[in-house]
């Protein structure tokens, strides 16, 4: 698997931050929301509303706030109807950028979104113009002082990962989006707590940027994350790790 991208290991610094702000709250309502009008609110028969289910739990969201949730997905209770919508664009330096989409007002959030793509040297594309860069994958993250890489990779492969690789300061772990709960449970089993995990778009390649193109990617990629329609970022933006330090102090 090539095309790691270094998004994902700025990506799990921000979580902790973005939980605290209530953000990540609101963004997995609304993916319970979809995921149970697309699929039903059984989570034994919907694998999509499963994950985002266990996700909440993990991230201590109240079991109420989870049933109301599936409810107005399946029309049990009145609620927002949200559209899924993909975003793409290009960065500075002509990185490709992917943005997953639920929102209650199409027109309001591509007219927010094009303004964070100009405000820091990108512009968004028509549909289509990157989506063909990227594939869906499982994609955890494990932060070193968790597990040696060796052991990593045993434990993520025999349950069926595609990859493990090194991503500055965490471990990545790659799956098909079928295997990813499978890989993460043996991963929790094993008392390897994930920074991060979800089912994103990985980039098929990479490209470099340095100096002020890096600090403008990151700038535009989090505030992308920051915006509340926005439920994730995908980016083939390889920055030296040395510049994701000092740009994320």
């Amino acid at each position: 698997m090539s095309g790691h991208s270094k998004w994902s290991s700025i990506k799990h610094k921000k979580a902790a931050k973005d939980a605290r702000r209530g953000k990540l709250f609101t963004k997995l309502i609304k993916e319970i929301t979809v995921a149970a009008r697309l699929g039903g609110g059984d989570i034994n028969a919907n694998p999509r509303l499963r994950t985002a289910v266990l996700t909440a739990r993990e991230n201590s969201m109240p079991n109420e706030n989870i049933e109301r949730a599936i409810k107005k997905g399946t029309g049990e209770l009145e609620g927002t109807h949200y559209d899924e919508v993909n975003y793409e664009g290009y960065g500075p330096g002509g990185v490709a950028i992917m943005a997953s989409v639920v929102t209650d007002n199409r027109n309001r959030t591509v007219s927010e979104l094009r303004r964070v793509f100009e405000k820091h040297g990108g512009n968004m594309g028509a549909a289509g113009c990157v989506a063909w860069m990227f594939h869906k994958r499982g994609l955890i993250t494990v932060e070193k002082s968790q597990a040696d890489e060796e052991r990593l990779m045993e434990i993520a492969l025999d349950a069926g990962a595609d990859d493990v690789a090194d991503s500055g300061d965490v471990y990545e772990v790659v799956t098909a989006p079928e295997n990813f709960e499978t890989v993460k449970a043996a991963l929790q089993a094993a008392a390897i707590a994930p920074a991060t995990a979800e089912v994103t778009m990985v980039p098929q390649n990479t490209a470099s940027v340095t100096g002020k193109e890096a600090e403008q990617t990151m700038k535009l990629l989090e505030e992308l994350d920051d915006h509340d329609d926005v439920q994730s970022v995908a980016s083939n933006a390889d920055i030296p790790q040395e510049e994701v330090e000092r740009l994320s102090a």
